[in-house]
């Protein structure tokens, strides 16, 4: 059973309402003394959705993918996980909207699948989170490298001290900075769509290579090629894809403060496949044929490494001058709002984590603005970790505490799918029916089926090029495999712990004994013109909804 203190009512959810508010919970009437600020509006968690993931997993990452892969496995790896991101994320919306708790996932995973599951995946994301900071920050300051070599401890300190900065002001310095920097993404990838296809048309006149078309997909002779490195090549793209797609949950996760989220947290979830999968699938597209796979720049790749950027390239291979130093501040701002989503993420979990009785008391504790003051200070702690790179054996010790977080995300997004099937199975036992939710998945409980399916389709995929890596043997990669196969055991070890804690004995909460009411908002109250989405609405207007 959930703590009550997740539980919260508002009447009128069209009001917005302030961190001082008392609500009462649905079920048992209680009030809670401190709460989340409410600060986040329709546009910032739209922007969340749609431009919040888009970072160096998209602008850097894809580089190493399109070199093991080829850009046909790029593409289709992406896709695939796109679907699941929509199976997801749908998911995640119906649960959200009906219990826009503070901590979101973990507590569906606690109320719906077991509390010990609950407890792993909530402690995994926080984990994830805390250490991804640190390596972001390295990354935003090894950009500045591109232009002109400074100490990158200078940088570092930079960075993080305007991270330190916006913290400041709470939630809504996190939405109003995910909201500018996310324009600016977004206006850059639809740049970058634009000028791709000009080149592969052969339209810049400084570009010798003429027209392109599909030639890197079949040029054999250079080494170019469709599908690079076979079966292996395929899989080895998946773990790049769900870094690249990391952070799309957040919009979950910040239900909690959103002011109306029975508003805009439908219209943001439905957003995510169409808008987000539009831009990384298009904008894959054109990059895997401008950019030629066989090219020994995209040789390890990585996210800390951005002159190894296939965009960046791209725009160099076509010979346009002063773009390429454009294109590599907007990674920089990307991985900077990437920087600040992991403040955020980590924050908010290791909150709800210690209110749910999961984590020190003293984690919970949150001030008159409404903001987790002890997790914020941990987490920018955490962030001083990116000077481990002024020592010699800097980055060894950045690749294990990166280990970590290598498969958080597939946990994360099987879990949501998991929460969800058991949810629904819950509710129809308790008798209720599916017209009392106030948004249902689009693509119903049958989504959330697939979208576990693909999880565990990608876990195998990647245990399998772990195992095998591309061009060594299983021996010489042992260090490879608990690199990146690490957060499972971790996973398992904190369900273990959790349960031997307990003494909890049992496996999955019972469907008759699920708790369906705690933080549970009541939307009778509200009138129908206010229905984010009409029951009886067509599958053509709900697609077009979602587009526009």
């Amino acid at each position: 059973m959930v703590n009550t203190a997740y539980g919260e009512k508002i009447a009128d959810d069209s009001k917005e309402a302030t961190p001082t508010d008392l609500a009462p919970d649905v079920e048992e009437g209680t009030h809670e003394p401190q709460k989340l600020s409410r600060g986040l509006q329709g546009r910032h968690m739209q922007m969340i959705a749609i431009g919040g993931s888009i970072g160096a997993g998209l602008f850097v990452g894809s580089g190493s993918s399109l070199q093991s892969g080829g850009p046909a496995s790029l593409l289709l790896g992406f896709i695939i996980i796109g679907v699941m991101l929509l199976c997801t994320v749908q998911a995640l919306g119906e649960l959200a909207v009906l219990y826009p708790v503070n901590g979101a996932f973990y507590v569906y995973g606690v109320r719906f699948i077991d509390p010990a599951w609950g407890f792993a995946m909530g402690w995994q994301y926080a984990i994830g989170w805390l250490i991804t900071l640190p390596f972001e920050i390295t990354a935003a300051g090894l950009t500045i490298d591109y232009w002109h070599h400074y100490n990158i401890g200078i940088w570092i300190a930079v960075f993080l001290t305007t991270l330190i900065i916006v913290q400041f002001f709470g939630v809504k310095g996190y939405g109003e900075v995910e909201f500018v920097l996310g324009i600016i993404k977004i206006i850059a990838v639809l740049g970058f769509i634009i000028f791709g296809i000009v080149v592969d048309c052969g339209g810049v006149p400084g570009d010798d290579r003429g027209y392109i078309g599909f030639r890197y997909w079949a040029d054999t002779e250079h080494g170019n090629r469709a599908f690079r490195n076979g079966f292996k090549g395929f899989c080895s793209v998946f773990v790049n894809a769900a870094f690249a797609f990391g952070g799309t949950e957040l919009v979950g996760l910040a239900a909690a403060e959103a002011a109306n989220p029975r508003k805009s947290l439908p219209k943001a979830t439905k957003q995510v496949f169409w808008r987000i999968t539009g831009f990384y699938v298009v904008s894959l597209l054109i990059m895997g044929l401008i950019v030629p796979n066989s090219s020994p720049d995209l040789l390890n790749s990585s996210g800390a490494n951005t002159k190894a950027s296939p965009f960046v390239l791209a725009i160099e291979y076509a010979g346009v001058k002063g773009l390429p130093s454009v294109f590599n501040a907007v990674i920089t701002i990307s991985v900077m709002s990437v920087a600040n989503s992991c403040t955020y993420g980590s924050t908010r979990t290791m909150q709800a984590l210690a209110q749910g009785g999961m984590g020190p008391k003293f984690l919970s504790w949150i001030d008159k603005k409404g903001r987790p003051v002890w997790p914020v200070i941990i987490q920018m702690a955490f962030g001083l970790l990116a000077f481990i790179n002024e020592a010699e054996t800097g980055s060894t010790v950045f690749n294990w505490l990166l280990a970590l977080t290598g498969l958080s995300s597939f946990f994360v997004w099987g879990s949501i799918c998991l929460s969800h099937i058991r949810f629904r199975a819950g509710w129809k036992a308790a008798g209720r029916s599916l017209d009392d939710l106030p948004f249902r998945s689009q693509v119903g409980v049958y989504g959330s089926y697939l979208g576990l399916f693909l999880v565990v389709c990608s876990l195998a995929a990647t245990f399998y090029v772990d195992l095998f890596p591309i061009g060594g043997t299983p021996t010489g990669g042992a260090e490879s495999f608990f690199e990146g196969y690490i957060a499972a055991p971790i996973a398992i070890t904190l369900f273990v712990f959790w349960k031997l804690w307990t003494r909890d004995r049992g496996f999955l909460v019972k469907v008759h004994e699920m708790d369906l009411d705690t933080g549970r908002r009541d939307f009778q109250d509200i009138p129908a013109d206010e229905d984010p989405e009409p029951r009886n609405m067509s599958v053509g207007r709900r697609v077009s909804r979602a587009l526009f």
